[in-house]
């Protein structure tokens, strides 16, 4: 395959990448996991992961098979065992002494702070669980959760999976209509939010997006929950509506935690897809959890008696449920929350929080990475962050540039630096350099982990060889994976199963190098990934042509040197809209599509262009050519357009971007 065909030309760089940073003999001899691991994991991968699985939880009863792969491509790991997650998240530890170990230094935007300790934080969701219950909620039951990040969160979480309800964590950007689609698809019971939350300096608003979500009957929801943050004025619905702090307060602090079966849903994730519906990703528990601990603790090289580790991701990213609320709690860590943004008040709160609570492990996206890089290096140099020891990277590929500047201005030019690369469907990370271990390459997420069949293939499903690229596939079952797609089991093997036969496709093209290390290329589907978020194309031209102005409309992901992609949309407006006119009537209409874009679907999915076209460039069979969208996007000649209907159309586009 070409380089073009799998991400076009934004990574060729990579493939001239030589700098490598070995582990330092202290850090390597300190650290909790050693080559031999992949060796032991390569004799027999079953085994391996049955050991991490009895070493990172404690389970209440003990599973008797490994992998159930028999209905393949529907998995069942530690069959027959039964375990807890907020157990193992919470009680376990205090029983074990440790419970004055602080679980969550919690820092909010305006400046106020929390210090919960694993005993605090036990209480409070042991009063959740019963507080959910009193409402009905029982085991199976789906609990909406659209909530800032704030203890709340992962209280709420950890509640749900302590009663066995799944939880459907909704990101506090999306709308109210993405909300109610996620309700009505769960068959949510509980809707837990909050009045709003801060957003540089500013309240911002959660409750009015629930309330236009129930607004119209035919929902499953009988509570919603409200935790009072930023104390703004909400409209109430009396029976409905009840205050978090009320139920807390009358809920007992006495709950005993049962096991769960290994295979028990814990939570459904949506993430979006290609047709247009999000779909409705499920995760079970006793793989999950084990994979996401055995990795937190390797990747990051875990100390959980001596570091303080800070994920900046938001509970409504897989991110954040994999290394916020469970792996760093399963591993009896004590862990940063921060509720608002990296600006706020200031450009360096980051790094004043790192000064603060001496954070040791940050894990971030690059995508702020960059952002940071262009504020420039003398705001971090203003803090001490000698306490730093690793950095990861997580969300969308690293260009070395930002790799290099995390490394030198964050990491003191010392500190490892493990890019991960995994998904919202593999519940875990997937590939990563281990820092005890791996000679780190700026840009390169470079091997699977111990117990992980990663590969590189071509269109036939052939391994390729080194210094090529390909398809990202995974060839044999893993603990965390995704077992099925929330009520539409067809929809799952055909999404990830049906290209290759055997193997989970990923939708991410790779290479490997000369020495046999991965790097992404990002997505060889209609998905876009904007600064970590992954966005279906389909869904926002659905949103645009919902208005009334758009006829049609074409969205691609354009390389973007601080969000990694950013969404371009090209339109075709309707003949007899009713537009804007005067000399601002062209901005008048791209503002208020963005804003109708941002209103359907959410903030992070406004484009940052919008062309209005006279045409699109399509097939003679009436497909449209994103391929070449893209190009004229990325400021590169569109190329052969001899296939199209009309072979002038991309002339047309690509005069009016340079407008």
């Amino acid at each position: 395959m070409s380089n073009e065909t799998v991400s076009g030309d934004a990574f060729e760089n990579l493939l001239r990448e030589e700098r490598k940073f070995a582990p330092s003999e202290a850090f390597a001899a300190a650290a909790n996991v050693h080559a031999d691991i992949y060796a032991e994991a390569d004799s027999d991968r079953l085994a391996f992961w049955a050991k991490q699985a009895r070493t990172h939880l404690t389970w209440s009863k003990d599973f008797t098979e490994t992998l159930d792969w028999s209905d393949a491509p529907f998995a069942k790991w530690f069959v027959g065992g039964e375990v807890n997650a907020a157990y193992n998240a919470l009680d376990r530890h205090v029983e074990n002494g440790l419970g004055d170990r602080v679980a969550i230094h919690f820092e909010g935007e305006p400046g106020d702070t929390e210090t919960i300790t694993y005993a605090d934080l036990t209480e409070r969701v042991k009063r959740a669980a019963n507080a959910f219950e009193a409402l009905g909620v029982a085991k199976g039951d789906r609990v909406a959760v659209y909530l800032p990040m704030i203890p709340e969160a992962v209280v709420t979480m950890l509640a749900c999976a302590r009663i066995g309800a799944v939880h459907s964590v909704v990101f506090g950007g999306f709308s109210a209509e993405a909300l109610r689609s996620r309700i009505d698809d769960a068959e949510a019971k509980l809707v837990v939010t909050a009045d709003g939350t801060f957003r540089r300096g500013k309240p911002s608003a959660l409750k009015p997006a629930v309330d236009e979500a129930l607004a119209e009957d035919g929902h499953t929801v009988r509570h919603v929950v409200v935790v009072e943050r930023n104390k703004q004025e909400v409209a109430w619905t009396d029976g409905r509506d009840l205050r978090w702090s009320e139920v807390m307060e009358a809920a007992s602090p006495e709950h005993t935690a049962v096991g769960h079966d290994s295979e028990h849903p814990l939570f459904i994730l949506y993430t979006s897809g290609t047709t247009g519906k999000p779909k409705g990703i499920l995760h079970t528990t006793g793989g999950y959890l084990a994979q996401t601990a055995f990795t937190h603790s390797a990747v990051f090289d875990l100390k959980p008696e001596t570091d303080v580790y800070w994920c900046t991701a938001d509970i409504g990213w897989v991110t954040g449920h994999s290394y916020v609320t469970y792996a760093p709690l399963v591993n009896g860590a004590t862990q940063v929350m921060y509720e608002g943004t990296p600006d706020s008040p200031h450009q360096g709160r980051w790094w004043e929080i790192v000064e603060k609570y001496k954070v040791s492990i940050l894990y971030t996206a690059p995508t702020a990475i960059r952002t940071m890089m262009k504020w420039g290096s003398d705001i971090p140099a203003k803090y001490n962050l000698s306490s730093i020891r690793v950095l990861g990277s997580v969300g969308e590929p690293i260009n070395p540039e930002a790799w290099m500047w995390y490394r030198d201005v964050i990491g003191g030019g010392q500190a490892p630096i493990v890019d991960t690369w995994w998904q919202t469907e593999t519940g875990a990370i997937m590939v990563a350099p281990l820092p005890g271990v791996t000679a780190t390459k700026p840009g390169s997420a470079q091997v699977p982990l111990p117990g992980i069949a990663v590969d590189v293939v071509d269109e036939a499903g052939q391994s390729v060889p080194d210094g090529h690229g390909g398809f990202l596939v995974i060839r044999e079952p893993w603990p965390a994976m995704l077992r099925t797609i929330w009520g539409d089991p067809e929809r799952f093997k055909d999404t990830y199963w049906s290209r290759f036969d055997g193997m989970y496709f990923a939708g991410d093209g790779a290479k490997k190098d000369d020495d046999g290390d991965i790097w992404l290329l990002g997505r060889v589907d209609d998905v876009m990934n904007v600064s970590g978020h992954r966005l279906s194309t389909t869904e926002i031209e659905s949103a645009l042509v919902s208005h009334p102005w758009v006829a049609e409309a074409a969205v691609v992901g354009a390389a973007d040197e601080t969000t990694g992609q950013a969404v371009v949309a090209f339109v075709i407006l309707r003949g007899e809209a009713d537009l804007p006119t005067g000399e601002n009537a062209a901005s008048e209409i791209v503002l208020t599509l963005r804003n109708h874009v941002g209103h359907e679907i959410g903030p992070i999915a406004k484009p940052r262009h919008i062309l209005v076209v006279p045409e699109l460039p399509k097939t003679r069979s009436g497909k449209i050519m994103r391929r070449l969208l893209k190009d004229v996007a990325e400021g590169r000649d569109p190329g052969d357009a001899t296939t199209l209907a009309d072979p002038s159309v991309m002339h047309k586009i690509a005069q009016d971007l340079r407008k």
